[in-house]
């Protein structure tokens, strides 16, 4: 079939494009001669329409002419863009591979090719557009189909081409982990984002983020399943958080207000704001909702007090971090930036309906990047509007009218005694002004009190003197409330109320009342229960170390904290501060020896410790169980110790802080910490307390990087040496020990053996003749890695050995494991392999028992390396674990050890391909840390992988290795 010249066959294109449709004229016109087209167009389009129709007259197909156009009737499938059109919908209604697979055999080269005018241009990018999402819809298909292996090649290679499609890099990801290969899905999404972020400025999309985020907890769900098939239940982890506090028992009244957050709530508003002034009862009302409303949440309720009356709110930083681990991302695996935290909170809620409850706003700024941004609802209570939350709902909360308080001061004294005194009553709510705070302390009171006649209470408040006038107005109503009560405490009860209320702490247990009364513990919680009862106090919890916990409502705080400022001195409130926060770090200094973790000497400084009566004779429970239970206190003492200029106390707290951050994986909050104790240090000439924190920092951020620095371990060189320089001129020679092995680690990092071994013989000289054991313990493996690097293996094992045998003397259960894990690498480096393997395995029971993933991963790449050696396939399983587990706390030394693992492990299998970009990565990684021999085997392995695929780059890689070595 002939159908003439170019510009005829683009007219018979331009119907079939619409076919079964008309087209106009001028529109015909349009797409065949573009913009330009001559006056004798449409003339010349009557003449080619005339010769098609010739042309097609024995096929079937026709050309109409109609009032609005010309009309190419043909059977739709025939023509292949809209066959293909016709399967790509059938196959995602259906989900269909082989549909898809059938649309896409029908694409030969470009649509139109031959064709060049800008109608066809722009209908040939946008079908282009459609085949790539086609082939895209196509692969997430066949990873529905479980086929992911097949995919794997094929997505790595258009992931290569096309490094900027979020995607593909999804897909990509996606099959990686289905394979078994979570470590290479991990290193897929860092890939794309550093160049999404190097070359757009941006970073990836909340479904990648999403994905990246199921991966690192490995959600069971990304599994495909067959029909049918049962999804397995989900880990502890991803369970439902439940973090709403216990319902007020005694509610009352607000039925319209719990009316209209029903109903916001249940219907689509995102953001629902309770407003009112302080001691109005939003707390209470938004609580109680939340209950009401819990079974239209199954997935769960996320809360959090935001202390919008204090005067350091809580940081929606912080915040955030809570709500991450509560949906399930393990603590190591949270970003450290509000920003990198908020997109993977909402990409963790993007598939889940969970109501989130933010209590005490502040402000807008506070509340917004702990706004979901999904299907959940977020119900919020503030003193302001919050107006800069767009799209918020606002349920304004007053007083009580009469009737509901005097049915909260029934519920808390009875309703027979109101009963009985109905015109007291009366007048005691309204001198209340009707604010739920004041009614309930009022009633408090009463209860307290069975002799009393209600008409007595309502005497007292008839006192201006005593009531105020204020009492109904603004945060005056609130401050004249808690002063009748406060007025009716003895003195001792007073001046309980005042000390307490100084503290930071967001609760606390008895003994703080001891310290800050100087009396027995005994004395102290019977004063201190006598403040709950008048509503003054209020019992917060159990916590997991079996204390009964105390908290003060924030405006009651604020109220005590006034009280103080009145009637106590500064020096008086200075010394309670002293004690109180001293008895915390009294407490920190008992638990911490039997916490695993780094056994640096403990060094203390001059700050006060309370007497023994102040302070529980033993705490019930582990210890890690106890530093679990008194984080956020400890937390808020240091920052408040560095608020107070207290910088004994600050430096001591911190230190006895460390090894606790060290085992939960609480880097961050150690690094901020040790910062701003560091600063206030620097400033007040505390050259102890500025010593023991550079010790501290520079132990995390060696170790825990985000893999940007440019030679870690001759930073890491600088500040030990600075650190040995400083315990000298303090003539502080366990400290000296510590900063010496820190020295000895830098050198052996950069090669230089033997000033390393003359360093570590120092430190354990130093750490014998003070009696500091970890540091004996520290100094003996500073010496194994010594002679690990000169090859002289008899000498090591002898010296890991000895530190296997202090560390058992001491107690300290990561150094037990670590001295095992060097144990065992000597002995697999003499061939020695079952002994390897016992002791090796000894050690990942030690630090499985105690949680410690930092040493877990030091022992599975030795455990890798000895499987390796024996040709044993679980190697590859201890590797990608050890990736994982490294990845997620940002050991980018250990990631890097372990990718040249992996990268040895497709070596010793045959495939180099493979290998390569394990090993690409490695030393990359590498030559940020800046250890000599690890980057010489990581190179030797990549110039070995090259050979296959790239002999010039494999002679580069030789030769870095050789210039290294030399």
């Amino acid at each position: 079939m002939r159908l003439g010249h170019a510009r005829q066959v683009r007219v018979l294109a331009a119907l079939l494009v619409d076919a079964g449709k008309p087209v106009p004229v001028e529109h015909l016109v349009c797409r065949v001669w573009g913009e330009q087209a001559p006056h004798s167009a449409t003339t010349t389009l009557y003449s080619y329409v005339s010769r098609l129709r010739q042309s097609l007259a024995d096929t079937g197909a026709r050309i109409e002419r109609g009032s609005s156009g010309y009309t190419a009737e043909v059977e739709p499938d025939s023509v292949d863009l809209h066959r293909f059109r016709h399967l790509i919908a059938l196959a995602r209604s259906d989900a269909k591979a082989d549909l898809l697979a059938e649309a896409l055999e029908l694409w030969h080269g470009e649509p139109f090719g031959t064709i060049d005018s800008p109608w066809f241009n722009a209908l040939r990018e946008s079908l282009l557009r459609e085949r790539h999402a086609a082939a895209a819809d196509l692969v997430d298909a066949r990873l529905a189909q479980g086929r992911h292996a097949e995919l794997v090649p094929e997505l790595a290679d258009r992931a290569a081409a096309e490094p900027l499609d979020e995607r593909v890099a999804g897909q990509l990801m996606l099959a990686l982990y289905l394979q078994g290969q979570t470590a290479a899905a991990l290193a897929c999404f860092t890939r794309t984002r550093a160049r999404l972020a190097d070359e757009l400025g941006v970073d990836p999309g909340p479904e990648l983020v999403h994905l990246h985020a199921r991966v690192l907890r490995g959600d069971p769900d990304l599994a495909p399943r067959r029909p049918g098939e049962r999804t397995s239940p989900p880990p502890a982890s991803a369970r439902p958080p439940a973090m709403l506090p216990p319902d007020v028992p005694d509610f009352t009244g607000r039925a319209t207000q719990v009316a209209d957050l029903r109903a916001l709530l249940a219907g689509a508003t995102p953001v629902t704001v309770v407003v009112g002034m302080g001691g109005v009862g939003k707390t209470a009302l938004a609580l109680h909702v939340a209950h009401l409303m819990a079974d239209s949440f199954p997935e769960g309720c996320l809360s959090a007090t935001l202390r919008g009356a204090d005067e350091q709110p809580v940081p929606a930083t912080d915040v955030l971090a809570r709500f991450l681990r509560a949906l399930g991302m393990p603590a190591r695996a949270v970003p450290v930036e509000e920003v990198e935290r908020a997109e993977a909170y909402r990409a963790l809620l993007r598939d889940r309906k969970v109501l989130v409850l933010l209590d005490n706003a502040v402000s807008a700024e506070q509340v917004r990047p702990l706004l979901p941004g999904s299907g959940s609802p977020a119900l919020v209570t503030s003193r302001d509007p919050l107006s800069g939350i767009a799209g918020a709902r606002r349920v304004e909360l007053g007083a009580f009218d009469r009737t509901d308080a005097v049915r909260l001061l029934a519920g808390i004294v009875g309703e027979a005694r109101v009963d009985e005194e109905a015109e007291a009553a009366t007048r005691i709510v309204r001198r209340c002004g009707s604010l739920p705070l004041a009614v309930r302390v009022a009633g408090a009171r009463l209860a307290a009190r069975p002799t009393w006649q209600g008409a007595h209470l309502a005497h007292l408040l008839a006192d201006e003197r005593r009531r105020l006038d204020q009492l109904a107005t603004g945060d005056l109503a609130v401050r004249a409330s808690l002063e009748l009560s406060y007025r009716e405490l003895d003195g001792r009860r007073r001046r309980l109320f005042r000390l307490l209320g100084l503290f930071h702490a967001p609760d606390f247990p008895a003994w703080l009342a001891a310290t800050a009364l100087e009396c027995s513990l005994a004395e102290a919680t019977e004063c201190a229960e006598a403040l709950v009862d008048a509503q003054l106090l209020g019992l917060s919890r159990v916590d997991p170390a079996g204390q009964y916990r105390y908290r003060f409502h924030d405006l009651v705080r604020l109220f005590a904290v006034e009280r103080s400022l009145a009637e106590d001195s500064a020096a008086d409130r200075t010394a309670t501060l002293a004690r109180g926060l001293g008895g915390w770090l009294a407490l920190a200094e008992r638990m911490a020896p039997h916490v695993p973790g780094p056994c640096y000497a403990p060094i203390s400084g001059t700050a006060t410790r309370p007497v023994d009566d102040q302070l529980p004779a033993q705490t019930s429970g582990e210890p890690t169980a106890w530093f679990d239970a008194e984080r956020g206190a400890l937390v808020a003492a240091v920052r408040q110790a560095c608020a107070l200029d207290l910088d004994e106390l600050a430096f001591d707290l911190a230190g006895a802080l460390e090894k606790y951050f060290d085992l939960r994986g609480m880097y961050t909050d150690w690094a901020d910490l040790e910062t701003q104790v560091l600063d206030l240090c620097v400033r007040t000439g505390n050259r102890l307390g500025e010593a023991v924190m550079r010790r501290g920092l520079a132990d995390v951020t060696t170790w825990i990087t985000d893999g940007r620095d440019v030679d870690a371990m001759t930073r890491a060189r600088d500040e030990a040496f600075g650190l040995l320089e400083l315990f000298t001129a303090l003539g502080h020679e366990p400290g000296m020990a510590d900063a010496a092995v820190m020295c000895t680690w830098a050198l052996a990092a950069t090669g230089s053996h033997a000033e390393a071994e003359e360093l570590a013989h120092r430190a354990l000289e130093l750490a014998r003749g003070t009696g500091h054991r970890g540091g004996q313990v520290r100094a003996l493996l500073a010496l194994a890695v010594a002679c690990f690097d000169r090859r002289a293996l008899p000498e090591a094992i002898t010296h890991a050995e000895a530190a296997l045998t202090a560390a058992r003397e001491l107690g300290n259960p990561r150094a037990e494991a670590t001295a095992l894990q060097f144990c065992g690498i000597g002995y697999r480096e003499l061939g020695e392999l079952d002994a390897s393997a016992r002791l090796l395995s000894e050690s990942l029971a030690i630090s499985r028992r105690h949680g410690d993933d930092y040493t877990e991963v030091l022992t599975l790449l030795a455990v890798a390396r000895l499987r390796l050696r024996r040709s044993d396939p679980g190697a590859r399983d201890a590797a990608e674990s050890a990736v994982a587990l490294s990845r997620a706390h940002r050991m980018t030394h250990h990631v890097a050890e372990a990718l040249t693992l992996l990268g040895d492990i497709e070596l010793a299998g045959g495939n180099p391909v493979a290998a390569v970009p394990y090993l690409e990565e490695s030393v990359a990684l590498w030559r940020t840390r800046g250890w000599r021999s690890f980057q010489v085997a990581a190179l030797t392995s990549l110039g070995q992988a090259y050979l296959a695929v790239d002999p010039r780059a494999a002679q580069a890689a030789f030769r870095e290795a050789r210039s290294l070595d030399g």
